[in-house]
């Protein structure tokens, strides 16, 4: 991976993240249309819950792939310099 890989990797986060609002809203949506305590309304209380959710691990994710990017970086310079110096 490579520095410029990073733009990608942030338009999918951004895209995610529009996704889920969207997604958490219509599931509101679809939610406010069914009886109270009936089987599909509690399955869409819990969808929504659990969807709620991973927005707050976003952060997580985004360091876990910045810090793969940085490490794949450099592991790749120094195994090129090791390389080289190694050679014939």
């Amino acid at each position: 991976m490579e520095f410029k890989d990073l733009l990608g990797v942030g338009m999918t986060c951004i895209v995610l993240v529009i996704g889920l609002a969207y997604g958490l809203q219509v599931t509101s949506d679809v939610q406010s249309d069914m009886t109270a305590n009936s089987l599909e309304y509690n399955a869409t209380e819990q969808g929504k819950a659990a969807v709620a959710k991973i927005p707050n691990k976003l952060g997580t994710i985004i360091t876990i792939i910045l810090a793969a990017v940085v490490l794949g970086i450099l592991v790749r310079y120094l195994w090129g310099s090791f390389v080289q110096k190694e050679g014939p």
